[in-house]
């Protein structure tokens, strides 16, 4: 996409864009390159919100983590955070596992460090703001900004999603369901916008803190009884169910967090190899992470309403495919919609240790890189 058009896009959506130089001429080719093209003033802007979650944050250790509600600022929605110590456990599932993927696999022992974690899915009722912040609406027959444009907070200046080009949520429900259809850009902005409000760091979850948590100390392939599983997961073993439910409305697991199995399929922050735990080095290896370079593919993990038991298992791992737009209208396909994934959601982590600020802008920009982009090693 040119300039001019990004240009286009801010005009006619009311979307604010990345701050990237004004010499940009198409979108990054890699994450890498996406953050070196942030302008000096985006860099201050994080750099101050930093130093503001340090004061808060910084003098905190694992012992004094606790639980907490909290509420969006600007919304007064609430969002619960669960505390998830550190700890260490096998990640990937073992050979003798039933309808295990080689993607799984070699088991690699993972050391976590501490960090909350998101008690749901992230809901509608706390992402739709972020998703009409920036969008214009005609009203007396003029076309006007939202009002709070007009004395304008940090978090107005995050990136916020062009205007949908249909009903999001495909008359599933909205109040209490969980939120879809958002491509891994948007789940890293919404991020971004959570953290301006609160003065925390929130961002997508690594894939080995996804399965820390979703395990929660277990090592069968659910957090609970096989035969249990339709008492803590929300699916589809009969084709016959026609969309998600309400977040919470099954059992938690053993560390408090719900529809970790089941509802909707969440984002990760990781690129996704199939053999990326042959790639981690160390016993165990400490926070691993895949680092994201380009758009496709990402991981994707927890199996939704839409799949059979098997595809909700703690270890197994999606890779993201642009055939999750194919339904979408637009040239060049949206920046922030994804409309054939209407079984993909994310939920939101806040790691105890404050990250760098290169740490910070990466984890909300990995995302805004050229679309067309592909590897050769993932199977398509």
């Amino acid at each position: 996409m040119q300039r001019s058009a990004l240009f286009a896009l801010v005009i006619l959506t009311g979307s604010v864009l990345p701050a990237f130089s004004q010499s940009t001429l198409e979108y990054p080719k890699t994450a890498d390159e996406a953050i070196a093209r942030i302008q000096e003033e985006e860099r201050e802007r994080v750099a101050v919100l930093r130093e503001r979650i340090l004061e808060t944050t910084a003098k905190l250790d694992e012992a004094a983590m606790e639980d907490y509600l909290s509420k969006i600022p600007k919304t007064g929605v609430p969002y619960d955070m669960v505390a998830i110590r550190s700890g260490e456990f096998l990640m990937g599932s073992p050979p003798d596992e039933a309808k295990r993927d080689k993607n799984e696999g070699p088991q690699v022992r993972v050391r976590v460090s501490p960090f909350w974690m998101g008690r749901y899915e992230t809901t509608w009722d706390q992402y739709e703001p972020f998703m009409y912040s920036g969008v214009p609406r005609y009203r007396d027959g003029m076309l006007r900004y939202p009002e709070h444009l007009k004395n304008p907070s940090p978090a107005d200046f995050v990136s916020s999603p062009t205007t949908p080009y249909t009903e999001m949520s495909f008359g599933m429900g909205t109040n209490g369901y969980p939120a879809i259809c958002m491509t891994h850009h948007a789940a890293n902005k919404f991020c971004e916008w959570l953290s301006f409000q609160t003065g925390h760091f929130y961002r997508l979850p690594t894939e080995a803190e996804w399965e820390y948590a979703c395990r929660a100390g277990t090592t069968g392939p659910y957090s609970c009884p096989t035969a249990e599983l339709d008492q803590f997961a929300i699916l589809d073993p009969n084709y016959t169910r026609v969309g998600y439910e309400k977040v919470g409305t099954k059992k938690p697991n053993p560390w408090g967090l719900f529809d970790m199995h089941g509802n909707v399929m969440e984002w990760c922050l990781d690129q996704y190899h199939g053999d990326a735990y042959r790639r981690w080095k160390g016993d165990p290896v400490v926070d691993p992470i895949t680092r994201p370079e380009t758009r496709y593919p990402r991981v994707a993990r927890g199996g939704s309403w839409y799949d059979l038991p098997e595809e909700l298992r703690s270890a197994r791992r999606i890779p993201s495919s642009r055939d999750w737009q194919a339904h979408d209208p637009e040239l060049p396909k949206s920046l922030w919609y994804l409309t054939g994934a209407d079984w993909l959601g994310f939920r939101i982590v806040r790691p105890l240790a404050v990250p760098s600020l290169e740490e910070m802008l990466f984890a909300w920009n990995n995302s805004f890189v050229d679309e067309v982009r592909e590897r050769p090693d993932v199977p398509r």
